[in-house]
C-alpha cells in the first residue's frame, strides 16, 4: 500500500489544480485548460476570464459565466484585448464580429483538437 501511495504522490507532484482544470466551452465541448495561459478579469462588468494557447492560437473566453472559444487569433490581438482600456469594447469590434461569422469564429477557423 505505502508504494502505490508513494508512486501516486510522486506522479502527482507536477500537477497542480489549475493545470487539471477542465471547462465546457459552448459549441466545442470540454477542454483542459493545462496547455492555456490564463488570466482573471476584475476590470470588465462581463468578461470574467480569458485563456490562450499561443501555440494553437486558441482562445477561450467567460462571459458572465459561459465559455467561449475563438479560433486562428494571433497572439497580438490577444495581447491587445487584455491590454484595452474597456476589454468589453474591444472584444465586440474586433474578436466577436458580426453576424455568426466573426473575424475568429471556429466554424469557419480551424479549431484545434486537444
Amino acid at each position: 500500500m505505502f508504494r502505490f501511495v508513494a508512486l501516486v504522490t510522486a506522479s502527482l507532484a507536477g500537477v497542480t489544480w489549475a493545470a487539471a482544470e477542465t471547462i465546457d466551452v459552448k459549441y466545442y465541448g470540454k477542454l483542459d485548460l493545462a496547455p492555456f495561459a490564463c488570466t482573471d478579469v476584475s476590470r470588465s462588468s462581463f468578461i470574467n476570464r480569458a485563456c490562450y494557447d499561443k501555440s494553437q492560437q486558441f482562445m477561450v473566453v467567460q462571459l458572465r459565466s459561459i465559455y467561449y472559444s475563438y479560433c486562428e487569433m494571433p497572439a497580438a490581438i490577444f495581447e491587445a484585448f487584455l491590454a484595452a482600456a474597456s476589454m468589453g469594447q474591444y472584444y465586440n469590434a474586433n474578436i466577436k464580429g458580426s453576424g455568426s461569422d466573426g473575424p475568429f469564429d471556429c466554424r469557419t477557423h480551424r479549431a484545434p483538437k486537444y
